[in-house]
């Protein structure tokens, strides 16, 4: 009998395609479910797995990976897809596609399957994924083929053959949430006129709930790595989990997006990233301090490029890692500590101090102790100017 890996997420789509699967191809179904965030009941989990029919169960706390080999290389990059989404879940599905692969590699499978719907985004990274580690492996998307047109006619088919699910009405959003964010669409946020309602976020404060007194957090680098927290030394992972916490209570990192989908329509998505936005802000502050004028115009550049292909599912490609290797290359001197002032939803830098910044407060002053030589300004206006010059004769 030929196996099939599914990503399964426990949710009502993919515990029907474990019986699909079996029904429609015959196929041995081996689930295997990554946690980059909250962590489920494990338990729960498993037997829901098997209930629909699964053989196997791999249920993977892939945290620490997430945030070490596609959150980090991200922040490093200040990538934001179309300049406001930090990609919280265009990051996670690399992941899923490099385990899928390394399952189906261990349990001898021909066959990955996916419960990515047919209109977004996540069945383009996922399959693109899969392909660029093992083009051998023949991909199934259950979602894409089946007769089901309606979540009723699923949780029908549910219960006529007992697969246990958690809930039979359909939630108001469409969220999916990792430990750097959480993406929520669907119900009223697809009428672009309509703000989103307070009850859409999740890991936010509404602004009517946030202290009025401003806090202050600080955040040390080390080599391109935060490191500590109001000056406590902790884990990445941790860090980002209390950044959040802090954060969200500030209403920090909220984003409401019309975005163009890679599929080629566009889409209201709303986000919320608490850590991620005070991290990438507090990185790429102290960057500014560290690095000169044409690398730092330079890299504004390419975190654009980056952002997209992190988008379009192109992280196991050339240019990306050609791209991580440029953005790395200089990372052992961003260190440093960031301050930064959390304020009813606004993001502050208060604070910048670096070893290694370019900055200088004798030359920038204009009080005492200033030290820069007015006498050569004139002669670098006149060269930095002569291509543009006007005389008798020579116009531009």
């Amino acid at each position: 009998m030929d196996k099939v890996v599914l990503a399964y997420s426990g949710g009502l789509d993919t515990s029907c395609a474990v019986k699909w699967l079996k029904d429609r191809y015959g196929y041995e179904v081996i689930c295997f479910s990554a946690f980059i965030g909250e962590v489920s009941d494990k338990k729960i989990l498993e037997k829901r797995a098997k209930a629909a029919g699964a053989s196997k169960v791999y249920i993977m706390d892939l945290k620490e990976e997430f945030v070490k080999d596609f959150v980090t290389p991200a922040l490093w990059a200040h990538a934001r897809y179309e300049g406001k989404y930090l990609m919280a879940t265009s990051l996670g599905r690399p992941l899923i596609a490099k385990h899928l692969v390394d399952i189906a590699h261990k349990e001898g499978a021909k066959y990955v399957a996916h419960g990515c719907t047919g209109k977004g985004n996540d069945q383009v990274r996922i399959e693109v994924g899969i392909r660029s580690l093992d083009a051998s492996l023949k991909i199934l998307a259950p979602l894409r083929e089946w007769e089901f047109a309606t979540r009723e006619e699923e949780i029908e088919y549910a219960k006529e053959n007992n697969i246990p699910i958690a809930a039979t009405k359909k939630s108001l959003y469409s969220i999916d949430k990792n430990i750097w964010g959480i993406a929520i669409e669907a119900g009223i946020l697809e009428d672009p006129w309509v703000e989103p309602p307070e009850d859409a976020f999740v890991m936010t404060k509404p602004l009517s709930e946030v202290s009025a007194k401003p806090a202050y957090v600080t955040i040390d680098f080390e080599k391109g790595h935060a490191v500590a927290l109001n000056g406590k030394k902790m884990k990445f992972v941790d860090l980002i989990e209390k950044l959040n916490e802090i954060a969200g209570d500030y209403c920090i990192g909220r984003v409401d997006q019309i975005e163009n989908r890679v599929v080629g329509i566009k889409s209201r998505e709303v986000y919320e990233a608490p850590a991620g936005t005070v991290l990438v802000a507090a990185h790429e502050e102290l960057e500014s301090m560290i690095f000169d004028r044409e690398y730092l115009h330079y890299k504004r550049l390419i975190s654009e490029r980056y952002a997209e292909l992190v988008y379009y599912g192109l992280w196991f490609t050339p240019l990306k890692e050609a791209m991580d290797a440029f953005i790395a290359l200089h990372q052992d001197k961003v260190t440093g500590t960031i301050k930064m002032k959390l304020d009813k939803g606004n993001l502050i830098v208060a604070g910048r101090k670096s070893p290694h910044a370019l900055y200088s407060e004798s030359l920038a002053t204009y009080s005492t102790g200033d030290t820069f030589d007015r006498t050569s300004a004139e002669g670098f206006i006149k060269l930095w100017g002569l291509p543009y010059e006007k005389t008798l004769g020579r116009k531009i």
